[in-house]
């Protein structure tokens, strides 16, 4: 990995996204839940999409989902993860409701719909903590 190429895609860490990257550095994922309807959201939003409520908390959840969607990256579009290809980009249906976009961990099956994955954290190369899935096999 372009570990310099990697740090410059890597979102900013501000005030209202902290406690996302906190709990990534703690191995859980955390996400906001609207005070008034209850709904988890994914990215943080200054309100609610469901009934627009300003007030949230942020809570850990279960960290696991199902894949909705995925693609195999076969090109080189990012310098970062030039030495990666070819790798899974998988789109979650996390088990709070959610989807979230991210890649699988290597060793992970190929994916599949509807297959069940987990959060996991692991530092990169920049040292930050990010949320990766790791696909369980296919038990059929």
């Amino acid at each position: 990995m372009d570990v310099a190429a990697y740090t410059e895609l890597l979102p900013e860490i501000t005030p209202t996204n902290q406690p996302f990257w906190d709990g990534c550095a703690a191995g859980e994922l955390r996400l906001q839940k609207c005070a008034d309807c209850g709904r988890h959201r994914f990215p943080d939003s200054p309100v609610c999409p469901e009934c627009l409520s300003g007030a949230a908390s942020w809570e850990a959840v279960s960290g696991t989902g199902t894949i909705w969607s995925w693609c195999t990256m076969h090109q080189k579009y990012f310098a970062a993860f030039a030495d990666e290809v070819p790798y899974q980009l998988v789109y979650v249906r996390l088990a709070e409701g959610p989807l979230v976009i991210s890649t699988l961990t290597d060793g992970s099956p190929e994916p599949r719909l509807d297959q069940p994955v987990r959060a996991v954290f692991q530092p990169d190369g920049a040292g930050r903590a990010v949320v990766r899935f790791s696909a369980e096999a296919d038990p059929r």
